[in-house]
């Protein structure tokens, strides 16, 4: 059975290939800087990325429980302590829009295996659709939430 460290290694590569691309009477958007995948907060860093949800392997979908789709967007987050580089339990909560304002629904649900843990969320979404992720991350032993904020935009065609 895949791991979950194999799923986050396969979400990071899915992030570099930039969620997908656009269909053949598409116009070919520009090349955008590539954004952080990952952000400091003090004494842990938090990794994050987020892509459709065709892209991850049927295997790993099927393990997870992952409905795989051109249409659905995964989010996908993993919090270590920076001291000893230990995946670390956190309370974390999103809220997810477009940029209409629409809310999109992201529940995220842990995954664990073996050492690793992972927090794993999904939302349906529209060809060229750009979402906003606010994510708050208050690690275990952490009294104060942390802030992170990232958009991506999905291609479904």
């Amino acid at each position: 059975m895949p791991t979950v460290k194999t799923l986050f290694c396969l979400s990071l590569f899915a992030f570099a290939a930039a969620c997908g691309g656009p269909g053949p009477s598409a116009d070919v958007p520009e090349a955008q800087p590539a954004e952080a995948s990952d952000a400091d907060i003090g004494t842990h860093v938090v990794h994050f990325s987020a892509q459709t949800t065709d892209q991850l392997s049927r295997e790993i979908a099927q393990a997870y429980e992952i409905q795989r789709s051109p249409e659905r967007a995964m989010l996908n987050i993993s919090v270590i302590r920076k001291s000893d580089k230990a995946p670390v339990a956190a309370d974390i909560s999103v809220r997810t829009r477009n940029l209409t304002q629409q809310l999109k629904n992201v529940e995220l649900r842990p995954i664990k295996d073996r050492d690793a843990i992972y927090y794993i969320g999904e939302t349906k979404v529209a060809n060229r659709e750009t979402l906003i992720f606010e994510i708050s991350v208050r690690p275990d032993g952490v009294d104060q939430p942390s802030e992170i904020r990232f958009q991506r935009q999905f291609y479904t065609d």
